[in-house]
């Protein structure tokens, strides 16, 4: 039988991004997030509660049951109620940044730029919803995954011209030659592969590339960054101005849109025209540098992390993987043959590394 559900109020100021890495840099802490996000992914659940967030408004679905995503469970397990707006269009055209929010069970309650107060049905996520969601995503999954190795291997045939080229290489590069690499992404398990590979780092004291978000990560847990890569899309100016070395990516025919960010921020980069996605690119420049080992951290490897990205295939990312071969490691599951390695948390979003 159906769960009674408990009634809930919920009362705040509401603040509104349709990006919401960018929501949780300014939006202060135990406001109400409204958003745009398709099936809330692992990364953004857990932005959502070291914000200490009220609750979450989306104005897209929180699970569509394409895939099994787990930001939605992920923040109910925290205590943050998630809802999907249902009067979409009528709450984005009326919605003030700041403005008064409540929300009574499956009813909304706000007052838009007209000072009208206006009334929405809200869906609520509830054990019994997430339930039907898990159970329509196993549904979908056959369909999901034949979708997805189609898109893949059709872009990596497109692009398989792009992966055997000779690439022209910053002169940064030098400093990777011989050199052992981890290349950081702020993605699912960072910590936890930050924490099994910590002996490895103290005694091989690789080069630490940080792809946008992943060089916050690397300071996160106690280090510096050597590299930040990336189009600069989510790296905060703490790691610009920690006195790493910036490569931008650019597209293979030299635009760089995050050259802006650099020039904005007043700091000098170097360029690196690729294809794929950054961590791809961040990889490939490490193999032609000359790289002995490149390690993966917190990066995508699955067909549900790259959905959760946005992404329908990984072609490029195939296509890099095949390239280096033997020289990639993946610190995931790393941790499982070493679980004597222990992680300390200070505070919210700092982690001290320790072996015993």
């Amino acid at each position: 039988m159906p769960q009674v559900k408990p009634s809930i109020t919920i009362e705040g100021h509401a603040y509104f991004s349709d990006k919401t890495k960018e929501l949780v840099k300014w939006m202060p802490s135990e406001g109400i997030a409204v958003i745009q996000h398709q099936d809330i992914d692992e990364m953004a659940a857990i932005s959502f509660v070291q914000k200490n967030v009220k609750a979450v408004l989306n104005l897209s679905s929180s699970m569509s049951g394409q895939y099994p995503s787990s930001g939605t469970k992920q923040l109910l397990d925290a205590n943050i109620p998630v809802f999907d707006v249902l009067n979409k269009q009528e709450f984005k055209d009326t919605f003030k940044q700041g403005c008064k929010l409540n929300i009574v069970d499956e009813t909304m309650i706000w007052q838009g730029q007209s000072q009208l107060q206006r009334i929405s049905p809200v869906l609520r996520y509830t054990d019994d919803v997430l339930d039907q969601k898990e159970k329509l995503a196993k549904q979908n999954l056959v369909h999901s995954l034949r979708a997805f190795t189609e898109n893949t291997l059709s872009h990596a045939y497109r692009e398989m011209d792009e992966i055997l080229k000779t690439y022209d290489l910053p002169l940064i590069a030098n400093t990777l030659r011989h050199r052992h690499v981890v290349v950081v992404t702020r993605g699912s398990g960072y910590i936890e592969d930050l924490r099994a590979i910590h002996g490895y780092i103290q005694e091989k004291k690789p080069v630490l590339i940080g792809v946008d978000g992943g060089a916050d990560a690397i300071i996160e847990c106690g280090y510096q960054p050597d590299i930040i890569f990336g189009d600069m899309d989510s790296v905060s100016e703490e790691a610009l101005q920690s006195g790493a070395n910036v490569v931008v990516h650019a597209y293979p025919n030299g635009y760089a849109p995050g050259l802006e960010v650099i020039k904005a921020h007043g700091l000098q980069a170097h360029l690196f025209p690729c294809f794929g996605t950054s961590e791809d690119a961040a990889q490939l420049l490490a193999y032609e540098a000359g790289a002995v080992l490149i390690v993966t951290l917190g990066s995508h490897t699955n067909m549900f992390d790259f959905l959760e990205k946005g992404r329908k295939g990984m072609g490029s990312t195939l296509l890099v993987r095949l390239k280096i071969g033997e020289k990639l490691v993946d610190a995931k599951g790393v941790r499982l043959l070493y679980p004597h390695h222990q992680v300390e948390k200070s505070g919210e979003s700092t982690c001290i590394l320790k072996t015993t």
